[in-house]
C-alpha cells in the first residue's frame, strides 16, 4: 500500500443530509472516516442519528451533498460487502439459530481471515446455543449473534444503532472489545449510543446532530 493509499478514507461524506418533505432532517454533515478510526454520532432524540446512517448504509436516498468510498464516488455494487449495518431490526432470521444465520452471512460475504462461525459465536459468549432458534434467545443473546455476525464477516465499516441497548455491563464490555479489535486491525466505525461509548474518550471521534 502506498502512502497515497493510505491517507485516502473509506468513507468521505461532502455536505450530506437528507430531507423530508423537502425538509433536511439534519444540518449538512461532512466528514471522513480512516481505517482504524471509531466515531460516535451524538444527539438527542429525534436528531437524526439513525437517518444518517441509513442513508450511509444505502437504505435511505441521499437527500444532498455526496458520498465517497476509498476516494471514488460511492456506488453501492462497488463495496457490497465492505460497509455492514446494523440497526434495531438485527437482521437476524428468527427460525434459523446462530450458526445457521452466520451460515447465510457468510454465504453472501466471506468470511475474515482465520475466523469461522464456531469461534465467532464463542467469542460473543453464544457456546452451547449455536443451534438454539433465534426467536428463543433473550433480547441480549441475539444482540450478541448480530456481534458474532460483525466479527466473522470481512466488512470493513461497521455502521451501528445502539449496539449497546439490551446488553448488560458485560454485554458493553464486549461492544467495547469488538470495536477495538475491528479498528486495531484497520476497520472503521461509525456508532449512534444515548450514552457515551464504554471505549476511553481518547479512542472516538465525535460527530454532533442538532434536531
Amino acid at each position: 500500500m502506498t502512502d497515497e493509499n493510505a491517507t485516502v478514507p473509506l468513507l468521505e461524506a461532502r455536505a450530506v443530509t437528507f430531507l423530508r418533505h423537502d425538509e433536511a432532517v439534519f444540518a449538512p454533515q461532512s466528514f471522513q472516516l480512516h481505517a482504524g478510526d471509531l466515531t460516535w454520532i451524538e444527539g438527542d432524540n429525534g436528531s437524526g442519528k439513525t437517518t444518517l446512517l441509513r442513508v450511509l448504509a444505502g437504505l435511505l436516498h441521499l437527500g444532498a451533498g455526496e458520498l465517497r468510498w476509498r476516494g471514488e464516488p460511492l456506488q453501492r455494487d462497488d463495496c457490497d460487502g465492505d460497509i455492514l449495518f446494523i440497526g434495531h431490526q438485527l437482521g437476524l432470521k428468527a427460525d434459523l439459530s446462530p450458526r445457521e444465520n452466520l451460515r447465510v452471512a457468510a454465504g453472501l460475504h466471506g468470511c475474515r481471515s482465520g475466523v469461522d462461525a464456531a469461534q465467532a459465536l464463542a467469542g460473543v459468549g453464544l457456546r452451547g446455543y449455536e443451534d438454539e432458534p433465534v426467536r428463543r434467545l433473550s433480547a441480549g443473546q441475539r444482540k450478541r449473534a448480530a456481534l458474532a455476525r460483525l466479527i466473522l464477516l470481512p466488512a470493513a465499516l461497521w455502521l451501528l444503532d445502539e449496539p449497546y441497548a439490551n446488553l448488560d455491563r458485560s454485554g458493553a464490555a464486549l461492544v467495547d472489545r469488538v470495536l477495538e479489535a475491528h479498528a486495531a486491525e484497520g476497520g472503521a466505525a461509525l456508532v449512534t449510543s444515548h450514552g457515551a461509548p464504554g471505549l476511553g474518550s481518547g479512542a472516538w471521534r465525535r460527530i454532533r446532530l442538532d434536531a
